[in-house]
């Protein structure tokens, strides 16, 4: 299966999921990409868009790669078994998750105004991503959402993402809808004709345009 773009790839995803049973319910989206995915769910259930902002967390000396991620309320999600190669402790990144920290909140104002959510008290959460690889930046939002807003249900949606992952990230959630699982996933992109990245304008533009209009913070 392939998808055209990510807006193709929403469309899609949108029509899995019942609309009659999530009429209280807030998309949370994770940026960039994410959020084009994201915002054709809400169209389509006609509910309220938001962002949420899990960063990885790279290793001291080589910041490209990913030894686990962490969420906006300090929630954080490591790959044991990599540290332990490594050699690493949870202490040796705490510079490197209290900068990931910092980041997020700098695009959680710059994308929204502000880091401040509205009152999301009894909504349903979607959690929607344009795909997923290792899981580790989508399993730390889940938990960080758990925490955070303490939600009746949990649901994740993604396009695209490997077997090994889907299953241990379906026992995160109470409903995961997802439309391809390939046993060869290399990469997301792979699975998009087009897979462009999304800008930062075009992030802001559709959180404006279908962000909940709450007045009540937390």
């Amino acid at each position: 299966m392939f998808f055209k773009d990510r807006v193709d790839a929403g469309q899609k995803l949108a029509r899995l999921i019942p609309e009659d049973k999530y009429q209280s319910a807030v998309v949370l989206a994770i940026p960039r990409g994410g959020v084009v995915v994201g915002a054709q769910i809400a169209k389509a259930l006609r509910i309220p868009l938001d962002l949420i902002i899990p960063r990885k967390i790279g290793a001291p000396q080589n910041p490209e790669l990913a030894v686990g991620a962490v969420a906006q309320d300090g929630t954080t999600i490591f790959n044991q078994s990599l540290l332990t190669y490594l050699r690493l402790t949870t202490e040796d990144l705490t510079a490197e998750i209290e900068a990931q920290i910092a980041e997020i909140h700098r695009r959680m104002i710059y994308y929204r105004g502000t880091a401040r959510y509205p009152s999301y008290t009894g909504k349903k959460i979607i959690l929607v991503d344009d795909g997923v690889a290792t899981g580790y930046t989508v399993r730390a939002a889940l938990r960080s959402i758990r925490k955070i807003f303490k939600p009746p249900q949990i649901t994740l949606a993604v396009p695209v993402g490997p077997p090994d992952t889907i299953d241990e990230l379906s026992f995160e959630v109470d409903h995961f809808f997802c439309l391809y699982k390939p046993s060869n996933f290399q990469a997301v992109g792979q699975f998009y004709i087009d897979f462009t990245q999304t800008t930062d304008e075009e992030v802001i533009m559709l959180w404006r345009e279908l962000s909940s209009r709450c007045n009540h913070s937390i």
